[in-house]
């Protein structure tokens, strides 16, 4: 308009409270402000009349795209070309830019519908990007991130990499405002989030540390803590965190081992796609405890797969009780190439275990070694007990001269010099 003002929406606009396409693509397309208390007073007066909170929403995305390109979706089209004040091409000064900049935002964030699906998510991370690089309050920005929060299902991976602007942080991206958006949507309550939206926010976080792990200066800590903030349902495979991992791993080569353990104790081996576990049995940048896991877990899979196929054969005898079923019946060509990738698993399982027992083999020989020559299990006296010459004579003598058992050196003594006792003698002990 040419008057810069805005123009009073029409009444062919709604109906029943809800605004027509042609009406508010005409009102979009005719209404300019240059004003902005007479856009504040503007919006107030459209909340009193009971206009619908997305409606209000619309209006603020499309007026602050006029102001600030920043806001727009592509942030340099031409509706940001067009509009009234855009402080890219002012000749104001950068900071007189960034007052103006910083008062736009406040004053956007304060005229915001207060119910959730007013504005959508993107646009939320547009402005919340644009608040962190002027410095808006601290209130205001908490605000924002609140607001964010509650539809983090809905937003993208390109807006959601806002960067770092602070002079202490050494990273490129700002993963401390990330993981606080993931904290606050966990702590909202179950009305506001479904399961649905924790495997959407789960997968974006995943893809969020994927790009992040990029960064050389990221700390080790940082990834722990966003990549742990998820609880461990909400991720239904790790493929997505194993690409993180070995995304991290690979821009920092100086990480120790203890460090690489507690990096892949993230992810669960049993939540690994046959192709991620390939991936990870043939990654040296690994832990070996962690390669023996994915193995074990596949050879578990391929068994639980076995005695899946073989229920529905003929020999089953009876059903397994609280067995579940996969989803899907797996065609013949997957069932032959999950075979030979088993078949591959099991030959580096096996490998592993003989490297066991040799090495266990070997531990023996030098304990054995230790123990010396003369130990008293190789060389040891001969036993008297069992059936052996000395036992069986004595067993002889006793039955002949009827006495108690008598000591080997005895019995050896009589056999040597022959003399037994006089059988007078042995007659009259008798009598």
């Amino acid at each position: 308009m040419k008057n810069n003002k805005l123009v009073a929406m029409p009444e062919s606009a709604t109906f029943a409270g809800r605004p027509t396409q042609f009406g508010t693509e005409c009102w979009f397309d005719d209404a300019c402000i240059l004003d902005m208390d007479y856009f504040i007073k503007t919006v107030s007066e459209i909340k009193a009349k009971g206009v619908q909170p997305e409606l209000i929403g619309s209006i603020i995305t499309h007026y602050s795209s006029r102001w600030l390109p920043d806001l727009s979706v592509s942030g340099n089209d031409e509706v940001g070309k067009k509009g009234p004040t855009n402080f890219e091409e002012s000749t104001e000064s950068v900071t007189a830019s960034w007052m103006k900049k910083r008062f736009f935002v406040e004053t956007l964030v304060g005229i915001l519908p207060p119910e959730k699906d007013s504005v959508p998510c993107n646009f939320l991370l547009r402005l919340l990007r644009t608040a962190c690089m002027v410095g808006v309050e601290p209130s205001c920005r908490a605000e924002l991130e609140k607001r964010v929060s509650w539809r983090l299902e809905q937003a993208s991976l390109k807006e959601l990499m806002i960067p770092s602007f602070s002079h202490t942080c050494g990273t490129l991206l700002d993963v401390e405002l990330v993981v606080r958006l993931v904290n606050r949507f966990l702590n909202l309550d179950e009305t506001f989030r479904s399961g649905a939206a924790v495997f959407k926010v789960a997968k974006l976080v995943d893809c969020y540390l994927a790009e992040a792990a990029v960064d050389s200066n990221l700390a080790l800590s940082d990834f722990i803590a966003l990549a742990g903030a998820l609880p461990a349902h909400a991720r239904s495979i790790d493929d997505g965190l194993y690409r993180a991992i070995d995304t991290y791993l690979k821009a920092h080569p100086g990480v120790t081992k203890q460090e690489r353990k507690s990096l892949c104790r993230l992810m669960d081996s049993r939540k690994l796609s046959t192709e991620a576990s390939l991936h990870a049995a043939q990654n040296e940048r690994l832990p070996v405890r962690a390669v023996i896991q994915v193995l074990f877990a596949e050879q578990a899979k391929l068994n639980k797969q076995i005695d899946w196929s073989g229920s529905f054969s003929g020999t089953r005898s009876s059903p397994n009780i609280g067995f579940d079923p996969p989803a899907r019946c797996p065609s013949k060509r997957d069932m032959n190439a999950r075979q030979l990738e088993i078949k591959k698993l099991k030959e580096d399982v096996l490998r592993l275990q003989s490297q066991c027992m040799n090495m266990q083999v070997q531990i023996d020989r030098l304990m054995e070694k230790k123990k010396g020559f003369f130990s008293w299990k190789k060389i040891g006296m001969p036993s008297f007990r069992g059936n052996n010459k000395f036992g069986e004579v004595e067993a002889a003598e006793c039955d002949i001269v009827g006495f108690g058992k008598q000591t080997p050196v005895d019995i050896k003594t009589r056999l040597v010099k022959g003399k037994t006792p006089p059988k007078s003698k042995w007659r009259k002990s008798m009598s």
